[in-house]
Protein backbone atom coordinates (compact mmCIF):
# COMPACT_ATOMS: atom_id res chain seq x y z
CA UNK A 1 0.00 0.00 0.00
CA UNK A 2 1.39 3.48 -0.93
CA UNK A 3 2.33 5.71 2.00
CA UNK A 4 -0.11 8.58 1.12
CA UNK A 5 -2.99 6.02 0.57
CA UNK A 6 -2.40 4.67 4.06
CA UNK A 7 -2.52 8.22 5.86
CA UNK A 8 -5.45 8.29 4.17
CA UNK A 9 -7.25 5.14 5.00
CA UNK A 10 -6.27 6.34 8.37
CA UNK A 11 -8.72 9.38 8.52
CA UNK A 12 -11.75 6.97 7.70
CA UNK A 13 -10.82 4.32 10.49
CA UNK A 14 -10.98 7.50 12.93
CA UNK A 15 -14.17 8.69 11.31
CA UNK A 16 -15.51 5.54 12.25
CA UNK A 17 -14.51 5.76 15.41
CA UNK A 18 -15.83 9.33 15.79
CA UNK A 19 -19.12 7.81 14.49
CA UNK A 20 -19.65 5.46 16.76
CA UNK A 21 -18.55 7.90 19.78
CA UNK A 22 -21.20 10.27 17.99
CA UNK A 23 -24.23 8.09 18.22
CA UNK A 24 -23.15 6.96 21.86
CA UNK A 25 -23.10 10.28 22.86
CA UNK A 26 -27.13 10.60 21.61
CA UNK A 27 -28.04 8.11 23.45
CA UNK A 28 -26.42 9.60 26.57
CA UNK A 29 -27.05 13.11 25.91
CA UNK A 30 -23.45 13.33 27.23
CA UNK A 31 -20.95 15.06 23.73
CA UNK A 32 -18.09 14.92 26.83
CA UNK A 33 -17.50 11.02 26.09
CA UNK A 34 -15.64 12.20 23.34
CA UNK A 35 -12.40 13.76 25.67
CA UNK A 36 -10.95 10.51 27.26
CA UNK A 37 -11.63 9.02 23.26
CA UNK A 38 -8.84 11.74 22.17
CA UNK A 39 -6.05 10.06 23.54
CA UNK A 40 -7.21 6.24 21.91
CA UNK A 41 -7.77 7.41 18.84
CA UNK A 42 -3.63 8.12 18.32
CA UNK A 43 -3.53 4.54 19.89
CA UNK A 44 -6.03 3.30 17.30
CA UNK A 45 -4.26 5.15 14.43
CA UNK A 46 -0.88 4.14 15.62
CA UNK A 47 -2.17 0.11 15.93
CA UNK A 48 -3.42 0.48 12.07
CA UNK A 49 -0.42 2.01 10.52
CA UNK A 50 1.82 -0.01 12.42
CA UNK A 51 -0.42 -3.18 11.51
CA UNK A 52 -0.20 -1.98 7.63
CA UNK A 53 3.55 -1.87 7.58
CA UNK A 54 4.13 -5.43 7.27
CA UNK A 55 7.28 -6.55 9.01
CA UNK A 56 7.95 -3.92 11.83
CA UNK A 57 11.23 -2.46 12.97
CA UNK A 58 12.39 -2.46 16.30
CA UNK A 59 11.68 1.66 15.88
CA UNK A 60 8.15 0.70 14.71
CA UNK A 61 7.58 -1.43 17.64
CA UNK A 62 9.11 1.12 20.09
CA UNK A 63 6.95 3.91 18.63
CA UNK A 64 3.80 2.05 18.68
CA UNK A 65 4.43 1.04 22.43
CA UNK A 66 5.57 4.71 23.48
CA UNK A 67 2.21 5.87 21.82
CA UNK A 68 0.00 3.77 23.82
CA UNK A 69 1.78 4.42 27.07
CA UNK A 70 0.74 7.94 26.13
CA UNK A 71 -2.91 7.27 24.86
CA UNK A 72 -3.96 4.66 27.68
CA UNK A 73 -2.60 6.88 30.45
CA UNK A 74 -4.49 10.07 29.37
CA UNK A 75 -7.64 7.72 29.00
CA UNK A 76 -7.66 6.68 31.92
CA UNK A 77 -7.09 9.58 33.66
CA UNK A 78 -9.62 11.81 31.96
CA UNK A 79 -12.14 8.82 32.09
CA UNK A 80 -11.96 9.39 36.50
CA UNK A 81 -11.85 12.68 36.55
CA UNK A 82 -14.71 13.10 34.39
CA UNK A 83 -16.77 10.10 36.15
CA UNK A 84 -20.01 11.18 37.54
CA UNK A 85 -19.44 14.59 36.55
CA UNK A 86 -22.05 14.82 33.84
CA UNK A 87 -21.66 16.53 30.56
CA UNK A 88 -18.48 19.59 30.37
CA UNK A 89 -19.38 22.88 30.71
CA UNK A 90 -18.03 23.53 27.36
CA UNK A 91 -20.62 20.76 25.72
CA UNK A 92 -23.64 22.27 27.97
CA UNK A 93 -22.75 25.62 26.95
CA UNK A 94 -23.01 24.87 22.96
CA UNK A 95 -26.02 22.73 23.90
CA UNK A 96 -27.74 25.86 25.08
CA UNK A 97 -27.05 27.74 22.26
CA UNK A 98 -28.03 25.37 19.83
CA UNK A 99 -31.13 23.79 21.43
CA UNK A 100 -31.50 20.38 22.40
CA UNK A 101 -33.50 19.13 19.45
CA UNK A 102 -30.79 20.62 17.08
CA UNK A 103 -27.43 19.72 18.88
CA UNK A 104 -27.77 15.70 18.36
CA UNK A 105 -26.93 16.69 14.94
CA UNK A 106 -24.50 19.85 15.24
CA UNK A 107 -22.54 17.83 17.49
CA UNK A 108 -21.60 15.18 14.97
CA UNK A 109 -19.98 17.97 12.94
CA UNK A 110 -18.85 20.89 15.45
CA UNK A 111 -17.55 18.77 18.10
CA UNK A 112 -16.65 14.62 16.86
CA UNK A 113 -15.81 15.30 13.21
CA UNK A 114 -14.02 17.96 14.02
CA UNK A 115 -11.75 16.58 16.71
CA UNK A 116 -11.52 13.41 14.08
CA UNK A 117 -9.99 15.73 11.57
CA UNK A 118 -8.01 17.05 14.19
CA UNK A 119 -6.58 14.27 15.57
CA UNK A 120 -5.95 12.72 12.17
CA UNK A 121 -3.88 15.80 11.08
CA UNK A 122 -1.63 15.56 14.45
CA UNK A 123 -1.42 11.51 13.52
CA UNK A 124 1.10 12.72 10.92
CA UNK A 125 3.54 12.57 13.44
CA UNK A 126 3.47 9.51 14.65
CA UNK A 127 2.34 8.20 10.79
CA UNK A 128 6.17 9.53 9.77
CA UNK A 129 7.75 7.10 12.68
CA UNK A 130 5.78 3.86 10.52
CA UNK A 131 6.70 4.05 7.29
CA UNK A 132 9.75 5.02 5.43
CA UNK A 133 12.89 3.40 6.14
CA UNK A 134 12.50 2.68 9.93
CA UNK A 135 15.52 0.89 10.84
CA UNK A 136 16.38 -2.27 13.49
CA UNK A 137 19.15 0.05 14.85
CA UNK A 138 18.40 2.94 16.95
CA UNK A 139 20.08 6.17 16.11
CA UNK A 140 21.03 9.37 17.95
CA UNK A 141 18.34 11.21 16.46
CA UNK A 142 15.24 8.44 17.25
CA UNK A 143 16.83 8.29 20.79
CA UNK A 144 16.86 12.14 21.24
CA UNK A 145 12.86 11.51 20.30
CA UNK A 146 12.64 8.90 23.02
CA UNK A 147 14.24 11.39 25.68
CA UNK A 148 12.25 14.37 24.68
CA UNK A 149 9.43 11.57 24.73
CA UNK A 150 9.99 10.79 28.17
CA UNK A 151 10.49 14.44 29.93
CA UNK A 152 6.79 15.41 28.77
CA UNK A 153 5.25 12.12 29.22
CA UNK A 154 7.07 12.78 33.20
CA UNK A 155 5.71 16.67 33.12
CA UNK A 156 1.96 15.51 31.73
CA UNK A 157 1.69 12.44 33.83
CA UNK A 158 3.22 14.15 36.48
CA UNK A 159 1.85 17.58 36.45
CA UNK A 160 -2.21 15.84 35.90
CA UNK A 161 -1.48 13.40 39.33
CA UNK A 162 -0.31 15.86 41.44
CA UNK A 163 -3.33 18.24 40.07
CA UNK A 164 -5.72 15.16 40.88
CA UNK A 165 -4.30 15.17 44.82
CA UNK A 166 -4.65 18.74 45.56
CA UNK A 167 -8.01 18.58 44.16
CA UNK A 168 -9.21 15.70 46.08
CA UNK A 169 -8.54 17.48 49.41
CA UNK A 170 -11.34 19.24 50.49
CA UNK A 171 -9.52 21.92 52.73
CA UNK A 172 -7.74 22.79 48.81
CA UNK A 173 -10.94 24.36 47.70
CA UNK A 174 -10.37 27.82 45.43
CA UNK A 175 -6.81 27.78 46.33
CA UNK A 176 -3.91 27.44 43.79
CA UNK A 177 -1.33 24.69 43.31
CA UNK A 178 1.87 26.39 43.08
CA UNK A 179 4.45 22.90 44.08
CA UNK A 180 5.82 20.48 42.53
CA UNK A 181 5.81 21.05 38.63
CA UNK A 182 3.36 23.55 39.28
CA UNK A 183 6.14 25.42 41.15
CA UNK A 184 8.12 26.04 37.25
CA UNK A 185 4.73 26.32 34.63
CA UNK A 186 1.31 27.22 34.92
CA UNK A 187 0.81 24.34 33.07
CA UNK A 188 2.76 21.58 33.08
CA UNK A 189 0.20 18.79 31.87
CA UNK A 190 0.13 20.82 28.42
CA UNK A 191 3.89 21.81 28.11
CA UNK A 192 4.48 17.77 28.85
CA UNK A 193 1.59 16.99 26.38
CA UNK A 194 3.58 19.28 23.53
CA UNK A 195 7.21 17.81 24.48
CA UNK A 196 5.60 14.48 23.62
CA UNK A 197 4.54 14.99 20.29
CA UNK A 198 7.79 16.90 19.68
CA UNK A 199 9.54 13.55 20.58
CA UNK A 200 7.81 11.49 18.67
CA UNK A 201 8.52 14.49 15.66
CA UNK A 202 12.24 14.00 16.39
CA UNK A 203 11.14 10.22 15.71
CA UNK A 204 10.00 10.76 12.98
CA UNK A 205 12.91 12.45 11.42
CA UNK A 206 14.99 10.21 12.31
CA UNK A 207 12.89 8.24 9.54
CA UNK A 208 13.39 10.84 7.15
CA UNK A 209 9.45 11.53 7.96
CA UNK A 210 9.51 15.81 7.93
CA UNK A 211 5.90 16.29 8.13
CA UNK A 212 5.82 15.30 11.51
CA UNK A 213 6.69 18.42 12.27
CA UNK A 214 3.17 19.98 10.98
CA UNK A 215 1.16 17.46 13.63
CA UNK A 216 3.74 18.49 16.66
CA UNK A 217 3.38 22.29 15.80
CA UNK A 218 -0.57 22.07 15.34
CA UNK A 219 -0.92 19.94 18.47
CA UNK A 220 1.24 23.01 20.33
CA UNK A 221 -0.47 25.64 18.92
CA UNK A 222 -3.93 23.70 20.13
CA UNK A 223 -2.77 23.31 23.48
CA UNK A 224 -1.75 26.76 23.73
CA UNK A 225 -3.87 28.78 21.69
CA UNK A 226 -7.32 26.91 21.80
CA UNK A 227 -8.39 23.90 23.86
CA UNK A 228 -5.68 24.24 26.68
CA UNK A 229 -3.68 27.51 28.38
CA UNK A 230 -5.58 30.45 26.48
CA UNK A 231 -9.24 28.93 27.77
CA UNK A 232 -8.05 28.07 31.07
CA UNK A 233 -6.11 31.04 31.75
CA UNK A 234 -9.56 33.31 30.98
CA UNK A 235 -11.10 31.06 33.42
CA UNK A 236 -9.13 30.82 36.36
CA UNK A 237 -7.97 34.84 36.07
CA UNK A 238 -11.59 35.19 37.41
CA UNK A 239 -12.25 31.95 39.51
CA UNK A 240 -9.21 31.75 41.58
CA UNK A 241 -8.23 34.47 44.27
CA UNK A 242 -3.69 35.00 43.80
CA UNK A 243 -4.14 33.30 40.50
CA UNK A 244 -2.90 37.20 39.34
CA UNK A 245 -0.05 36.78 41.46
CA UNK A 246 0.75 33.19 40.45
CA UNK A 247 1.04 34.64 37.04
CA UNK A 248 3.27 37.19 37.48
CA UNK A 249 5.56 34.91 39.08
CA UNK A 250 5.25 31.73 37.45
CA UNK A 251 5.87 30.88 33.53
CA UNK A 252 2.58 30.22 31.56
CA UNK A 253 4.25 26.91 29.35
CA UNK A 254 7.74 26.50 29.19
CA UNK A 255 9.02 25.71 33.08
CA UNK A 256 11.80 27.85 34.70
CA UNK A 257 12.22 28.90 37.90
CA UNK A 258 9.74 31.13 39.47
CA UNK A 259 10.31 34.74 39.88
CA UNK A 260 11.31 36.53 43.36
CA UNK A 261 8.73 39.18 44.87
CA UNK A 262 10.98 42.47 43.15
CA UNK A 263 11.42 40.07 40.02
CA UNK A 264 7.51 39.54 39.25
Amino acid sequence: MEMWTLWLNGLWVIMIMMTALWLASVWLKDASIVDPFWGMGFVVLAGYYFHKVGIPSLQQTLLLVMTGIWGLRLFVHLAIRNFGKGEDYRYRQFRENYGKDRYWWVSFFQVFLLQGVLLWLVSATIFGGMVGNAANQLTPLFLAGVLVWFTGFVFEAGGDYQLYRFKSRPSNKGKILDKGFWRYTRHPNYFGDSMVWWGFALISISNQQYLAVLGAALMTFLLIQISGVRLLEKNLHNKRAGYKEYVRRTPAFFPWFPKSGSEA
